[in-house]
């Protein structure tokens, strides 16, 4: 089941049941995957109809930031606990770890992948780590994305983390279902904050819906201009949708 904010369709449930859901679609190897989206994702699907389809097509979406939480509770009355990447990453890891799911992590440079492999070696020392590979910046060849997929069904992952940022980890999701043999999963800015390589924003800023003004404070010359444009126009069009609803309720109310 989902529901539309503005034109991102997110998956609902309580937070266990999208472990519990991504967990079973990797322990059969379901080619599946999983997107985890945020204000900056919504927006994204907003202005792309063919980025829409992708995520949208998506097995789950998880609501990640607050503001689609709040978002949820506006249009549709309903509580949805948020279900962010920073969180169900470490979660997921300890899951496979316990099942004896392997896990394979594709994207990020090569020092976050060292890193990322000591840390799964302290943290979960009996994790099956099947494998860690850090793509060039450019398209591959064909002959490389053969290899590419061949190396991760050959290594037996249930899981494998995309961490090339969105759109373009989703866009390779998208590409890759029916071809790779494994739940997938676009972790993002989750990876480097897990292990370490940055940090998350106080449990309070989380609460507020400010964990954005936390990251904006790290990487102001990245973000500012992402970040003005972006919660700008999804408050505009949150609103809108808003009125739309409320307007077709009211309406309907009215004629009966």
């Amino acid at each position: 089941m989902s529901k539309r904010v503005i034109s991102l369709d997110l998956s609902s449930g309580n937070y266990l049941e999208f472990v519990n859901r991504s967990l079973s679609m990797a322990l059969v190897k379901n080619s599946s995957y999983i997107c985890i989206a945020n204000v900056h994702m919504c927006i994204e699907v907003y202005k792309d109809e063919v980025f829409a389809q992708v995520v949208n097509k998506a097995d789950l979406v998880t609501p990640d930031g607050m503001p689609l939480v709040k978002a949820l509770k506006l249009l549709y009355g309903i509580y949805q606990e948020r279900v962010a990447g920073m969180d169900i990453l470490p979660d997921l890891l300890k899951e496979s770890e316990r099942e004896r799911v392997g896990v394979y992590f594709y994207g990020g440079t090569d020092e976050m992948l060292q890193k990322t492999k000591d840390f799964c070696s302290e943290r979960y020392p009996n994790l099956i780590l099947s494998g860690l590979h850090s793509p060039p910046f450019r398209l591959l060849t064909r002959t490389e994305e053969e290899q590419v997929i061949k190396s991760i069904n050959d290594s037996g992952a249930g899981f494998v983390f995309v961490a090339l940022g969105c759109p373009k980890q989703e866009k390779w999701m998208a590409a890759m279902k029916g071809r790779i043999n494994a739940c997938m999963v676009g972790i993002g800015g989750a990876l480097p904050v897990m292990i370490g390589m940055q940090k998350r924003a106080p449990l309070w800023m989380q609460r507020a819906s400010l964990e954005w003004l936390y990251r904006l404070m790290q990487e102001p010359k990245r973000l500012f201009k992402r970040y003005a444009v972006t919660n700008s126009m999804f408050l505009v069009l949150l609103a809108n949708q808003w009125l739309k609803q409320f307007f077709f309720r009211y309406n309907n109310h009215e004629n009966k």
